[in-house]
C-alpha cells in the first residue's frame, strides 16, 4: 500500500493578484505569516489522526511574491515533531547544493532523535537561480536551470578543464551536491571522516590537518575522542560528527527529480528513494531507470518500489467545482511562478486545461481521481505518494477536507494496487 506524504508549499494567501500586489512583498507581512504557521499545525495534526505516513516542507528562499516562504524545514519538523505521535516528519528537501553538510548531518540526526526515530531526509539540488546562487555562492553553486546563472571560474571548483571543455549549470551543481550528500551519509555512519573534494575539506586544511587544537596537545583526544582523530603530531585529521543518528543506519533518504534519469540511477546506486515531480510516461522512465541501475547495484526492486509519485489532487462534488479550486487556489502560483519558470504566459481562464496537461494534477469527483490514479498505479505502483496543497492559498479547512476525501474514498484503491514482496 502507498505511503502518503502529505507536502505543503507554504503560499502566502492573498484573495486576488491585486491584493497581491497591493500588499507587496507579501512574503515578509507578519501577519498573514503568523496566520499561515498557525494553521499550518491543525492540518499536521490532523495528518497524524488520519494515519498519514509522513509530512513534509519545502526548502526555498527569498520568495517576497509569497509563493514559497519555507526558509527553514527543520525548524518546522522539530515542532510538528512534539505535537504529533506517529507521523513522520521530513523535508523535499534541502537544497545541497547551497548547504553546509555537517550542519545537515547534525540538524537531522537531532531531528532523527526528537522523534524517535519518525524522521525522513530529503534532498534537492536547486532550480531556482535568485536564491541558488546567491546563498550558494561560496561554493561556485549554479542553479540548474539557470543560464545566467553566477559566472564562476570552473578551475576553482574542478581544477583544469580539458581543452574546450566547459561545466555547464547542471553539471557544476550536480558535482556540489552529490559530494555534499556523500559527506552527510559519512557523517551518519562513520565514527570519524575526513574528506578531501572539490568543495570540501574535512579536516581543513586537508593535507596538514589542525595542528592548535588544544586538547589534542595535552592528550584529551587522544584519549577520549574517536578513534584515529588525531595523529602522533597531536594534528587533527579525522572529526567526529555528533550525534549519530537515533535511526540505523539513518533515516530514509529521498532524492527530488523533475525528470533526469541520472538523478534516479544516483539514488539507486546510494539505495536512495527518488522522488518523481513528473507526469506518468516521464515516471515510467525514470522508474526503469531506476529498477536497472538498482538491480546493477545489487538491490533488486520492481517498478515503483522505493521510489515516489507527486501528484496534486483536487477533490470535489463535481468537475466543475473541482476546476473552480483550481481557479481559487492553484491558478495565481501557476501562472506566476510555474509557468513563469518555463518562460510561458498563460491566461487565467486556461489554467484548468494547462494544470491537467501538466500531469501532476488530479482534478474531479472522488470517482475521477481514484479511477485516474488507480490507471496510474497500474502501470507505476510508486511505494510512496506524495501529495502537494498550496496551502494558505488553499485554505486549511479545505487542505483537510481534501486530505481527508483522499485517505477515505482513494488511497483503499491504491493500496490493492502496491502489494511488494520483501528485499
Amino acid at each position: 500500500m502507498p505511503k502518503i506524504i502529505l507536502q505543503l508549499y507554504p503560499v502566502i494567501p492573498a484573495a486576488s493578484e491585486e491584493e497581491r500586489e497591493k500588499l507587496r512583498p507579501i512574503g515578509r507581512n507578519r501577519d498573514r505569516y503568523q496566520e499561515t504557521i498557525q494553521g499550518w499545525s491543525d492540518i499536521i495534526r490532523a495528518a497524524d489522526e488520519m494515519g498519514v505516513w509522513g509530512v513534509a516542507t519545502i526548502e526555498h528562499h527569498f520568495w517576497s511574491e509569497g509563493y514559497e516562504v519555507g526558509p527553514s524545514p527543520g525548524v518546522l519538523n522539530a515542532y510538528w515533531a512534539a505535537i504529533t505521535k506517529n507521523v513522520r516528519v521530513g523535508q523535499l528537501g534541502y537544497v545541497m547544493s547551497t548547504q553546509n553538510p555537517i550542519r545537515v548531518a547534525e540538524e537531522t540526526a537531532v531531528l532523527d532523535h526528537l522523534t524517535q526515530g519518525r524522521c525522513f531526509v530529503g534532498f534537492a539540488r536547486g532550480y531556482q537561480s535568485r536564491w541558488t546562487n546567491v546563498i550558494g555562492q561560496h561554493l561556485g553553486t549554479r542553479a540548474t536551470t539557470s543560464p545566467s546563472a553566477a559566472k564562476v571560474d570552473p578551475s576553482r571548483m574542478f581544477g583544469k578543464q580539458p581543452e574546450g571543455k566547459e561545466f555547464s549549470d547542471d553539471e557544476v551543481n550536480r558535482r556540489l551536491f552529490e559530494e555534499e550528500v556523500d559527506i552527510v551519509v559519512k557523517a551518519w555512519t562513520e565514527e570519524s571522516i575526513e574528506f578531501k573534494g572539490t568543495a570540501w575539506q574535512i579536516p581543513f586544511p586537508y593535507d596538514r590537518g589542525v595542528d592548535d587544537w588544544p586538547l589534542a596537545n595535552i592528550g584529551v583526544t587522544a584519549r577520549l575522542g574517536a578513534h584515529g582523530e588525531v595523529d602522533e603530531s597531536g594534528h587533527v585529521r579525522r572529526v567526529s560528527v555528533v550525534p549519530a543518528p537515533y535511526s540505523k543506519p539513518h533515516p530514509p533518504v529521498f532524492v527530488a527529480t523533475s525528470g533526469s534519469p541520472e538523478s534516479a540511477e544516483y539514488a539507486a546506486r546510494r539505495g536512495f528513494i527518488p522522488l518523481y515531480f513528473t507526469a506518468l510516461q516521464t515516471a515510467l522512465t525514470l522508474g526503469n531507470a531506476y529498477v536497472k541501475a538498482s538491480a546493477a547495484a545489487g538491490r533488486p526492486v520492481h517498478l515503483g518500489q522505493n521510489q515516489a509519485l507527486v501528484r496534486m489532487p483536487r477533490i470535489a462534488s463535481s468537475r466543475a467545482a473541482a476546476d473552480q479550486m483550481v481557479m481559487d487556489y492553484d491558478s495565481d502560483i501557476f501562472r506566476n511562478f510555474y509557468a513563469a519558470m518555463g518562460r510561458h504566459r498563460i491566461e487565467r481562464r486556461d489554467v484548468p486545461g494547462a494544470v491537467t496537461k501538466y500531469g501532476l494534477w488530479t482534478i474531479g469527483t472522488a470517482d475521477d481521481v481514484r479511477k485516474q490514479l488507480v490507471d496510474e498505479w497500474k502501470q507505476m505502483p510508486a511505494e510512496y505518494l506524495t501529495l502537494i496543497y498550496h496551502y494558505a492559498q488553499m485554505p486549511k479547512d479545505a487542505v483537510i477536507d481534501n486530505l481527508r476525501l483522499f485517505m477515505e474514498k482513494v488511497k483503499p484503491a491504491l493500496d490493492e494496487l502496491t502489494q511488494y514482496p520483501a528485499r
